[in-house]
């Protein structure tokens, strides 16, 4: 069930770490099948380098699980919600990268002072509200908070990130980390500088309409 969408979750996952994004088993990726709905995601607390196509676990939007051995992700409310309520979506990445979490632990979201950080995400990243795990709280402020970013960070907790396809939200967990990075050290340095919101829009308008084949 499912098999070339489990297969390319466990290369995913695998960059995830190659990127230096998650460690040990903190951290997940779902996938979010549009033709059946169902949604194959990582199991719990499974070191990814022991991660096969056959231990991701398929569940149905209503949480039951229809295929897979182990236990889901403890975060499967949270992207099952999200999905339930973003029917663009079939992909959902969740980590604790370093730099961006730490703005998550104080309570600030990332501002958009880089260029990089307009053409990917429009604006701020956003911060969500603190909400307790294992339930859909998460995924209820996820969906409060996140507009039409494809990121959000959640207070004290971590990033989760979105988008049409599971390569693209994993594409925008690298981003996230690499924009929260650079805005960290910009900090140590001195004021960051704004960019204006009208240039904000035009180059995140420039990004999505020409950037790329």
């Amino acid at each position: 069930m499912l098999e070339t969408i489990k297969s390319e979750l466990v290369l995913f996952h695998l960059e995830l770490q190659k990127n230096q994004l998650v460690t040990w088993t903190g951290g997940n990726i779902s996938a979010r099948d549009s033709e059946t709905g169902l949604v194959a995601i990582k199991p719990s607390g499974v070191l990814y380098s022991e991660l096969t196509p056959e231990k991701m676990v398929v569940v149905g939007l209503d949480g039951i699980v229809v295929e897979g051995a182990l236990k889901p992700s403890s975060d499967t409310a949270t992207h099952l919600y999200i999905y339930r309520n973003r029917p663009d979506l079939n992909g959902i990445v969740h980590t604790h990268s370093t730099f961006a979490t730490a703005f998550a632990a104080v309570g600030k979201p990332i501002p958009p002072v880089l260029t990089a950080i307009c053409d990917e995400f429009g604006g701020a990243i956003p911060l969500g509200g603190f909400a307790p795990i294992g339930d859909e709280e998460i995924g209820k402020e996820v969906i409060r908070s996140i507009g039409s970013s494809p990121a959000i960070l959640m207070q004290n907790h971590g990033v989760f990130t979105v988008g049409k396809t599971v390569r693209s939200a994993v594409k925008t967990a690298v981003m996230v980390e690499d924009a929260a990075r650079t805005v960290f050290y910009a900090m140590q340095l001195g004021e960051l500088i704004p960019i204006p919101d009208n240039m904000v829009i035009r180059l995140h308008k420039r990004y999505m309409e020409e950037y790329g084949q």
